[in-house]
């Protein structure tokens, strides 16, 4: 069977150009295959035309918004999913643009698709409380227990992603004094985090409990499936929500409704900004390229803003020892501050 260009070009695509030339990770390549898988499954379905048949010249703007429509009302993916495969797609056809230029208006029709916008979503997070309630449910006396608690406790008390946290093995943790772990985040950028000697306790026995300690399994993942295989994103989502339904069910209140990995990297950088932690330091931990990206969890906390607000009236208000600040006797502004947000 000969092969068809959009084949030829989307093998080079990503086996070549992704990683060879423009350096993006193994992760990104991945979530680049995905998304073409996605779309020759669209094409399947909803155009018939079967994969080894599928021609550049069949691919036009409308057919890519179509499958963009299809992933988000067929398979409910949000918003920021479907900009995301939108990325994936625009990467491609910069790279059409100069590899097969004889559809250059074609390409850049497709180039012109917009991202949709979404409102911002509120941020998730889950309380200091709420943290050790959740780090309360796995049962220690069971194997797989032992394994929950070493991985959720990781992911907090290191702030990392989750595919930080999948691709994590025995060698990135630092058992010696100072205690730390080797984190590779997005770009292939790496940073080392510092552990607290509780966190090393909890996984040194969960290795030693797994032959994880001997220097052949330095190389394995350093949390696994029945398989021996290193966990999948989902199989970490269902540990976690696993848990944190059994803490709801304990106290509701201290539990969101949904809880995914990253509302544990968020609770961890909320936590630090509220102890007081500066924000330069946080960005660093949690791996941020920018500042900017780290100002959220300051733009999101409303008990720290309640705070600059109390001193800014503290502090620029004149009054007498005995004098109540005027905002406390003010009690319609009292409640504003309160419920500010």
């Amino acid at each position: 069977m000969k092969p068809t260009d959009f084949s030829k070009h989307l093998t080079d695509f990503l086996t070549l150009y992704l990683p060879g030339e423009r350096g993006v990770s193994y992760n990104t390549v991945c979530a680049y295959k995905d998304t073409f898988l996605l779309f020759l499954q669209f094409m399947k379905e909803m155009n018939a035309v079967d994969a080894d048949k599928l021609t550049l010249e069949q691919i036009t703007r409308k057919k890519i918004i179509a499958f963009l429509d299809w992933i988000q009302k067929e398979r409910n993916n949000s918003i920021s999913t479907r900009n995301a495969r939108l990325a994936a797609i625009h990467s491609f056809f910069r790279y059409l643009q100069y590899r097969n230029p004889v559809n250059l208006h074609e390409w850049q029709q497709i180039l012109s698709i917009p991202a949709k916008k979404a409102g911002k979503p509120s941020m998730n997070y889950i309380s200091l409380e709420g943290i050790k309630l959740l780090l309360q449910q796995p049962d220690q006396t069971i194997p797989k227990g032992k394994r929950d608690l070493a991985l959720l406790s990781l992911m907090y008390d290191s702030g990392a992603r989750v595919q930080e946290i999948i691709d994590l093995i025995p060698a990135s943790i630092n058992l010696n004094k100072p205690y730390t772990i080797n984190l590779w985040g997005k770009g292939n950028k790496g940073r080392t985090v510092p552990l607290m000697d509780s966190q090393i306790q909890l996984l040194r026995n969960y290795m030693e409990h797994n032959g994880l300690l001997e220097a052949y399994a330095s190389k394995y993942p350093l949390f696994y499936n029945s398989r021996r295989e290193k966990l999948s994103r989902m199989g970490i989502t269902v540990i976690l929500k696993k848990y944190a339904d059994k803490a709801r069910s304990i106290n509701q209140e201290l539990m969101p409704d949904v809880v995914t990995p990253h509302t544990i990297r968020h609770s961890k950088a909320m936590h630090l900004l509220q102890s007081g932690v500066n924000l330069v330091y946080i960005r660093d931990f949690l791996g941020h390229t920018s500042i900017s990206t780290t100002e959220i969890y300051a733009r999101a906390d409303s008990k720290l803003k309640r705070e600059a607000l109390e001193k800014a009236y503290s502090s620029t208000i004149p009054k007498s020892d005995e004098e109540v600040p005027m905002w406390k006797k003010d009690m319609d502004l009292l409640e504003w501050l309160k419920g500010f947000k």
